[in-house]
């Protein structure tokens, strides 16, 4: 298991984490396999897009949508930090990400980026999970443990 942290700005920031991602796998060994990528905390979220400003953009008036920050919510109510919809927003997308390992790489598509969203209200350090499960070179099973 390996993780990192990355300083995020929050309101909806949005953060290529794959060149992270890849060096993970990359340290794991496997050659055919899973990575999974998890950030730890409810206000945050992981997905795969085309990370490019027009759909960063596209991306965060969706969850203004959604999700609208200036709505009430009852997280709000009960304690007062102002980050109801950031944990609405995070439930929404999902904490994890599973994508699958072929001949030592990553296999995402021409145009597409793993990111992390930071829903919150202020700016956060994130920390992300990367799980990598399966064979090394060889037929070795790696079953992430380390």
């Amino acid at each position: 298991m390996n993780s990192f942290s990355v300083s995020t700005k929050g309101h909806c920031d949005m953060l290529d984490i794959t060149p992270q991602v890849s060096k993970a796998v990359s340290q794991a060994g496997v050659m055919d396999g899973l990575a999974t990528v998890f950030v730890a905390g409810s206000t945050a979220g992981v997905t795969t897009v085309e990370y490019e400003p027009g759909l960063v953009s596209d991306v965060k008036d969706a969850f203004e949508r959604i999700a609208p920050q200036a709505a009430g919510y009852a997280h709000d109510s009960r304690w007062g930090d102002g980050n109801g919809y950031a944990h609405v927003r995070s439930s929404l997308l999902g904490c994890s990400l599973s994508v699958p390992i072929a001949d030592g790489e990553l296999t995402l598509g021409t145009w597409q980026q793993i990111v992390l969203i930071d829903f919150d209200n202020r700016p956060r350090q994130r920390k992300i999970v990367v799980q990598v499960l399966g064979e090394r070179s060889g037929g070795e099973v790696d079953s992430g443990k380390r």
